[in-house]
């Protein structure tokens, strides 16, 4: 059984990711709004690149999430990955380290131009390169995916819970997509 670095809970873990989250939900529905204007799109790209586009939502959440962590936990020996911070410097963690965050603020930033509402947040703790904890914020869904490696379930800002229809025993030739 995988144990969190001392002094840490998983409940606890969850609980503040669950409002880092949250928070981050609030900058990316700020930034949506200010999309759905097709003049203030210019305002918020951040670079020109068509096939990967980074904007203020991107840096916000990257900022927010990752200034979050390292206040709460910066006692811990763990290291976050971006990959906004990525594209900056390739080589700003170690990602070999037994404790990684992976963090994408803003997954399907082109839908998040478009206002298709199609884009999330993904945050990961990974121990020895396996997953741990993973968070998908889906703010234009009001949905927070949550899985702490024995169970997933899906809240909303409301705090209700409800938890995936999962199938068993399928195979891949049983599945249509």
């Amino acid at each position: 059984m995988i144990k969190l670095p001392i002094g840490l809970d998983i409940d606890n873990l969850i609980d503040d990711l669950r409002r880092f989250s949250w928070e981050a939900s609030d900058t990316l529905l700020y930034y949506a709004q200010i999309v759905k204007d097709s003049n203030n799109k210019i305002n918020i790209l951040r670079n020109d690149i068509n096939e990967d586009p980074v904007t203020l939502a991107d840096l916000k959440v990257n900022e927010t999430i990752i200034k979050r962590i390292n206040d709460k936990y910066g006692h811990i020996n763990w290291q976050i990955l971006s990959e906004e911070n990525a594209k900056i410097e390739s080589n700003n963690c170690n990602i070999d380290s037994d404790w990684l965050w992976v963090l994408d603020p803003l997954d399907g930033t082109k839908d998040f131009i478009q206002g298709t509402g199609n884009y999330a947040m993904h945050l990961a703790l990974n121990f020895k390169q396996k997953p741990y904890i993973g968070f998908v914020l889906i703010p234009d869904k009001n949905q927070l995916w949550i899985s702490d490696g024995k169970k997933t379930w899906c809240e909303k800002r409301d705090g209700s819970k409800y938890e995936p229809i999962l199938l068993k025993n399928r195979n891949l030739h049983e599945m249509t997509l």
